[in-house]
Order: C-alpha cells, then sequence, then structure tokens
C-alpha cells in the first residue's frame, strides 16, 4: 500500500528528504511556502558567501561544478547547485510550490493515550494504519486552504528564517518613538539587491548584533557610504570570526574535524576510557584554540580594535557561531565607515532621533536601524503544530536542548521527524546523514529503543551542550562532535562508521561528505 511522506520545505534538507524518501519506494509530497526551492538561499544580501568550504557542503553524489573554483562560494553559485541537484533527481514535480503550512494535527489515538505510550507510536513502528498526520496548506497566491493527509510528516523548516527574533523594549521606548526605519535583516534580505542599496544608501544606518548577516550588512553600507555616512554597529559580545580556514597555515580541519579532535572532547554516552582520554588530553584542546586565535587575532589585528572575544575559539564552534569576517571589514572600521559600539549591557532602548544605551546619557543619533538579532527557530518549529500537547513536547523546557533522539526524533510525537534544526559545521552533510537514517528507520532497518530510553539519551546531548555551549545550548549544536554523532547514526543503520583506509588516516584525516557516499 502506498505510503505518503509529507515534506514541509524545500531548502537543502527538505529536497534530501525528497530524494531519500524516493529512493526507498515512498511517495514524497513537499510544500514549500516560496515559489522555488533552495531555501535560505532564495533571498541573501548581495555580499553573502558561503560559510564552509565547499568540500564539506556536498551532496554525496552531486559533486560541485569544475566551473566554481572558489573555496567558498557566493549565494548565486550556492543556490544555483542546490538547484542543480533538485533538477539533477528530478525533485520539483513532488513540490508543491507557492505552499505555506499553516499546521499539522495528527489523527490517530488519543493525546493522553500518547503520552502513556512506552515505544514511539506505539509500538515503535513509523508508521500505524489508524495514524495519519493531517496537513493545512494555504496557497500563498490565491490564499485558498487544503488538507493533505500523508502517512508520516518532516518536518525541515530550518531555523534562520520566518520568525524573526525582536528585541522587546518597555512603553514608549521602542521603534514606534523613533523617526527613522526599523526592520530586521530578513525583511533587509527580502529586498532585491537595488532596492538593499537603495534603502542604505545616503542614510546613517545603525546595526544592531555582530551575526554573520549584522557583518555582511555593516560591509554593505560602509561600502555605498564611506565615511560620509558611517555605518553603526551595536554589539555585546566580541566574536572569534575567521579570516580563512588556515589557522598558520594548518587547515582547521586537522584541528576541529577528525577523530583526534573529538578524543579531546567529553561525548554524550561515553565510557570511562574515553571519558578519561578526554580529561588527559584537555590541555591538547586547549593549545589547538589558541593556534587558531592566535592566527585570528594576528590577520584580523583584534587587539588593535578592541575585538578580542573573553572566551576560547572551542566554545564558538562548540555553539555554531563560527563565521568568516568580510574581507576588508576591519580597513571600514579603521576608516571611520563602520563604528563599533560595544554594549556594556544588552539593554537599550529608541528614542526620536535614535538610541540610548541605558547606562549612558548621549543620544546615538541615526536614521534607520537594522536588527540582526536572529531568529526564534524553536517558536517556528512549535507552531507548526495545532495541538498544544505537541506543541509543549517539541518546545521541550527553556532550560534544555529541544529533547530530539539523534537530532531527528521526538519520543512523544508519532510518524514525524524534525531534519536540519540541529547545526553542525557543515548542516548540508549532517541533514543528508540525518535522511538516510529516518528513511532507513521507515523501512524497518533498525527499531527505536524505547521512549524513555530515548529520553535519556536526549538529556545526554543537552548535558553535553551545556558543558561546551553554555548559554547558546538551544543551538543543539553537533559541530565539535560530528563524526562521534554520525558514527551513531552509521551503527544504527548498520553501515561501517569507520570511513579511512588504516588507523592513522582513521585518526587524523578529517571526515567530509564524500567519505559517507553511498556504496549502493
Amino acid at each position: 500500500m502506498e505510503k505518503k511522506v509529507g515534506i514541509i520545505g524545500a531548502g537543502i534538507s527538505g529536497l534530501l528528504a525528497c530524494k531519500y524518501t524516493l529512493s526507498k519506494g515512498y511517495t514524497p509530497v513537499v510544500f514549500e511556502s516560496q515559489g522555488s526551492a533552495g531555501g535560505v538561499w532564495i533571498n541573501t544580501f548581495q555580499t553573502t558567501k558561503l560559510q564552509t568550504p565547499k568540500s564539506y557542503f556536498q551532496f554525496s553524489d552531486f559533486p560541485w561544478p569544475s566551473s566554481v573554483k572558489e573555496d567558498t562560494p557566493d549565494h548565486s553559485q550556492v543556490l544555483d547547485y542546490v538547484q542543480s541537484y533538485a533538477r539533477h533527481f528530478n525533485l520539483d514535480r513532488h513540490i508543491k510550490f507557492n505552499s505555506r503550512v499553516v499546521g499539522i494535527e495528527f489523527e490517530g489515538a488519543a493525546e493522553e493515550e500518547l503520552q502513556a505510550w512506552e515505544l514511539w507510536g506505539g509500538n515503535g513502528e513509523p508508521f500505524a494504519p489508524e495514524g495519519k498526520w493531517r496537513i493545512t496548506m494555504e496557497n500563498t497566491q490565491t490564499l485558498s486552504t487544503k488538507v493533505h493527509p500523508v502517512d508520516f510528516v518532516i518536518l525541515c523548516i530550518g531555523r534562520f528564517s520566518d520568525v524573526p527574533n525582536i528585541p522587546v523594549f518597555p512603553p514608549g521606548k521602542g521603534p514606534e518613538v523613533f523617526q527613522g526605519n526599523v526592520i530586521h535583516s530578513m525583511d533587509y534580505s527580502a529586498m532585491d539587491f537595488q532596492t538593499a542599496a537603495q534603502f542604505i544608501k545616503g542614510k546613517r544606518t545603525t546595526i544592531v548584533g555582530n551575526s554573520k548577516s549584522g557583518l555582511d550588512i555593516a560591509m554593505e553600507a560602509a561600502t555605498a557610504n564611506g565615511v560620509e555616512y558611517p555605518c553603526r554597529m551595536l554589539y555585546k559580545t566580541n566574536r572569534w570570526s575567521l579570516p580563512d580556514f588556515q589557522p598558520w597555515g594548518i587547515p582547521l580541519a586537522y584541528l576541529y574535524f577528525n577523530r583526534f579532535s573529538e578524543l579531546l572532547v567529553h561525548k554524550p554516552g561515553e565510557g570511562f576510557l574515553l571519558s578519561l582520554l578526554a580529561s588527559i588530553l584537555t590541555p591538547v584542546r586547549w593549545v589547538f584554540s589558541r593556534i587558531v586565535e592566535s592566527h585570528i587575532k594576528r590577520k584580523l589585528s583584534l587587539d588593535k580594535f578592541g575585538m578580542v572575544p573573553e572566551h576560547s575559539f572551542f566554545k564558538e564552534i562548540s555553539s555554531c557561531l563560527i563565521t568568516i569576517m568580510p574581507e576588508g571589514f576591519y580597513d571600514c572600521v579603521e576608516k571611520g565607515s563602520i563604528i563599533l559600539k560595544k554594549l556594556s549591557t544588552s539593554e537599550f532602548s529608541f528614542c526620536k532621533e535614535g538610541i540610548m544605551v541605558d547606562d549612558e546619557s548621549a543620544v546615538l543619533e541615526t536614521d534607520q536601524v537594522i536588527l540582526a538579532t536572529g531568529f526564534k527557530g524553536d517558536e517556528k518549529l512549535k507552531d507548526m503544530f495545532v495541538s498544544p500537547i505537541f506543541k509543549d513536547c517539541i518546545f521541550g523546557s527553556s532550560t534544555a536542548s529541544l529533547p530530539l533522539y539523534r537530532q531527528c526524533i521526538h519520543p512523544r510525537i508519532p510518524q514525524l521527524a524534525v531534519i536540519g534544526f540541529s547545526e553542525s559545521f557543515s548542516n548540508l552533510f549532517t541533514s543528508e546523514m540525518r535522511c538516510r537514517w529516518v528513511m532507513e528507520l521507515l523501512d524497518g532497518t533498525f527499531k527505536l529503543p524505547s521512549i524513555k530510553k530515548m529520553e535519556k539519551d536526549a538529556e545526554k546531548w543537552d548535558k553535553y551542550m551545556k558543558r561546551y555551549s553554555k548559554e547558546n545550548y538551544r543551538r543543539s549544536c553537533i559541530a565539535a562532535l560530528q563524526i562521534w554523532y554520525c558514527d551513531q547514526l552509521c551503527k544504527d543503520i548498520e553501515i561501517n562508521p569507520k570511513r579511512k583506509q588504516g588507523f592513522l588516516a582513521e585518526l587524523f584525516q578529517p571526515y567530509a561528505p564524500l567519505d559517507y557516499t553511498p556504496t549502493s
């Protein structure tokens, strides 16, 4: 009997989910709110580039074209690569474009019964004869709605779109009292390049936040206006932004993306010997961080600009906060076309002429403000569900990372997987591995453990994330343990997790997407 798999989102994770669903003989139905595939790469800034080397951002069975010579391609090259993948595997015919999902609702066992189950779905199976998901879809052009019943749902909605993180201000101190424009970086990226250029041209622009979006927008404003209309950047934490991927001539992957580097880290579910080894090798991890930090400080002159972070580079990579510093950024700072302003507190407010920092009396006059303050990915995920119980389940506790087994399955939500929420150094790479894992689960290659065991496993990962990501644990970042994580997926789906030839290669050579290319 035909099994329908509803896939929400046609970004990278959604396209991978569609392709692997087809490979197992199931029928995918992909819902995409935009008019084309590509996810976050559809609407970008003009200066946006890939944040990882392209050898790590690569489909295992679809190499980059030889015409792309750059190690970090620009946004148009990335979008063309992703859309070429969709065309190559004829995925577009399974995608319902301009179709925004407004809610998903489970039909089957009563919610009280669901919470009493000891096994996922009641019997540990991915499909149930009486269990269906109803996906309510709205056509963004006609505004008509339609309900699609499916046997399984894969949420591939990402976490960096749609629901912006807007700071909350006291009454009378928010954007409403400011005489200029206040927008989110999401709104800026939605503009075409010409409109965006006109928006910042000849205006004093203030950027709130020093994330990758904030850095890119600041560079675009500085390039357009120079010192005549300088761009001010407000931020609260200095960051380790990489000038390149070769600290002191050593490829970064040899320091952080091989098995040896993961021996330096305490891992979820590790035994006594691995725990002891990680403790003994802690000084080596400190040395690796110092190698990268000294390279960044030297190349970007961080001491000169007072931009040296207080935390280690390892914390940055464990939080998936690594960015590539736009070329010439600090040249603009030195010339005065970018003015850096670190907030001693995270509090600021608006007044008619601009921004007030709480511990200062002077007004920071500006013509417009762009909030590069990120997104609420967990809220976006929560809003997919109609059921209040499932909303609470998927969101989890605000003091813990999202409770997903293998970063994919919520133990108490049946017939559903989440792909692409948890972050890594290469989200494409881990999304492909997760899609393979989910499809083998659907195909019966392995069974999930009990709900309690899955919840305990998720708690171990939460403990790891809090230990190394600190306050950024909600990002669910696995970058520093990408191989350890993939080992678990490989063991579940019964393929050899060791992909190198020889002991030394296995220990020291970096792992990349092509190492996991399916053999059949």
